[in-house]
């Protein structure tokens, strides 16, 4: 008889020489017992993506993991124990009045000759869709507008085989509000530019109802076409039938302008790409974020731009980013979104403890401070550049930092309003995210959700943590797909299933 197929050998990754805890990468983790290759023996059961003590660490002395503390054992931990969040107590945030700054990384070398097929905007802008949007200045419309626009869907689309599909701007804000306050300035800011996004060829439509505060003309700006603008109060509606009429009417009018568009080969420069992480794992900083920052640095030496985001989940490494800005304006700009953000949870009675959430914590995740030092591993090597206030756009290429709070939902549509084509978002846990504007690639941490979301999952990373890929190959195959995706010749999971998340503006100005 054939011998049996021998189990694979228990398997632990450390990722620092500092480092005295390690991370049990078997699939499905170990049991006591369990005597690792180089005799390290687990007194306890640890879960796959949790952490063991590599050494005998006392009660009262640092945790380290990526060379840095993410915590202060609660008790002693001997040798090959469980270090279970509840061991851990977290450090403070770093300081923000002494960072390092003024030594930013020199500059990527260019990476010359990679393209796209992409949609050329009037701008200059570059989508990677060509999509028929439909902003509102005011959630009383919602209903409205989502009906006439399944009516296009329905009977006007099939007519216009270039254009990818019709999407909704749809939200909660524009009145009971306070429209004059100082932080209204962020959703308005937001939905202005969301409704520039380069997905939708730089053609903006408003339906509002008339008497919100949040008018339509503020968010198309001066001088905007009569014909992008309409509102149901308008005497001219003698009932629903004639207002749908006179969206499906405008909506008409435009698909006849989209269509007209086609694909074509630009320059990787033009693109611009979305970082996100969401539903972490101890995995997270270890396979799909290094790999995802390697796939970023070649895209801003191909002269993209690319933002990662996330303000709590790079708050306690923000050490780390001052020290690759590109000049003082730019870390300076660093600071002050963190002192914003710190300000923000303080006024509602929070602090950024409150991001990690129980999948993270299951995933291996002890605290945000292990959690902001994988996350930020995808942003790569590059210096950053610029840094955007929540909704803002960019004005320069290159790796940039754009200020959003971490929910998935609320980065998503922030990134789009700052102007991204595409977006990559990392998970181990799993999500089933998807945004109606842009593609998103969704990279699993681990091979375990990759095999069990195959038909979710759009690439897997896992193979870093096997040895069977390095961050260089997996990271050059993610920059590949990148540009497939982004000229439309891959599509992703989401967008085969039609999956996509409601829009949500991050505003932190008072409801009335």
């Amino acid at each position: 008889m054939p011998d049996p197929i021998a189990p694979a050998a228990p398997r632990y990754i450390k990722l620092n020489p500092a480092d005295n805890v390690a991370v049990v990468a078997s699939d499905f983790g170990l049991p006591a017992g369990t005597v690792f290759p180089c005799g390290l023996t687990l007194l306890d059961r640890v879960p796959q993506g949790h952490k063991v003590a590599l050494t005998d660490i006392p009660a009262g002395t640092a945790v380290r993991r990526y060379g840095a503390v993410i915590g202060t054992a609660k008790q002693d931990l001997p040798r090959g124990a469980w270090v279970s969040e509840a061991k851990l107590a977290m450090p403070e945030a770093p300081a923000l009045d002494a960072l390092p700054r003024g030594n930013p990384p020199a500059p990527l070398p260019p990476l010359d000759g990679y393209t796209f097929q992409g949609f050329r905007n009037p701008d200059g802008s570059v989508g990677t869709r060509n999509v028929l949007a439909v902003s509102t200045s005011v959630q009383c419309v919602a209903g409205t507008v989502e009906f006439a626009l399944e009516r296009v869907r329905r009977e006007l689309l099939p007519r216009y085989p270039n254009v990818d599909g019709v999407v909704a701007l749809t939200h909660t804000y524009g009145c009971g509000v306070a429209i004059d306050a100082p932080d209204a300035i962020v959703p308005i800011r937001t939905l202005q530019n969301l409704a520039r996004n380069p997905n939708f060829g730089g053609q903006a439509m408003v339906v509002g109802l008339g008497c919100e505060k949040l008018i339509p003309e503020r968010l198309l700006g001066p001088g905007a076409p009569p014909t992008d603008v309409m509102r149901l109060q308008d005497a001219a509606f003698e009932g629903f039938g004639p207002m749908v009429d006179a969206i499906y009417a405008m909506c008409e009018a435009r698909l006849d302008i989209l269509n007209r568009r086609t694909r074509e080969t630009c320059p990787a420069s033009d693109l611009v790409i979305g970082l996100q992480c969401g539903g972490s794992d101890a995995f997270s900083g270890m396979t799909a974020n290094p790999a995802l920052g390697f796939a970023a640095d070649l895209l801003v030496r191909a002269g993209a731009t690319v933002m990662f985001s996330e303000v709590t989940e790079v708050r306690d490494a923000i050490h780390l980013l001052t020290a690759r800005a590109a000049d003082g304006t730019v870390a300076d700009a660093l600071v002050r979104e963190m002192a914003w953000y710190d300000a923000y949870l303080a006024r509602g009675g929070a602090d950024r403890s409150a991001n990690t959430t129980p999948g993270n914590k299951a995933g291996g995740l002890s605290n945000i401070v292990e959690k902001a030092l994988g996350s930020i591993v995808k942003s790569g090597t590059a210096p950053i550049v610029e840094v955007l206030a929540p909704g803002e756009r960019p004005t320069r290429k290159g790796m940039i930092f754009a200020a959003t709070p971490a929910s998935d939902f609320i980065c998503g549509t922030l990134q789009l309003a700052s102007g991204i084509g595409l977006q990559v978002f990392t998970t181990g846990r799993g999500t089933p995210y998807g945004l109606a504007a842009a593609p998103v690639i969704k990279v699993a941490t681990n091979s375990v959700l990759a095999r069990r979301w195959h038909d979710l999952i759009d690439f897997d990373a896992g193979g870093i943590a096997t040895g069977a890929a390095t961050i260089e190959e997996t990271g050059w195959n993610l920059f590949r797909l990148i540009l497939d995706t982004a000229s439309g010749h891959t599509k992703p999971w989401s967008d085969r299933w039609g999956i996509t998340n409601a829009l949500a503006l991050f505003n932190p100005a008072p409801v009335t």
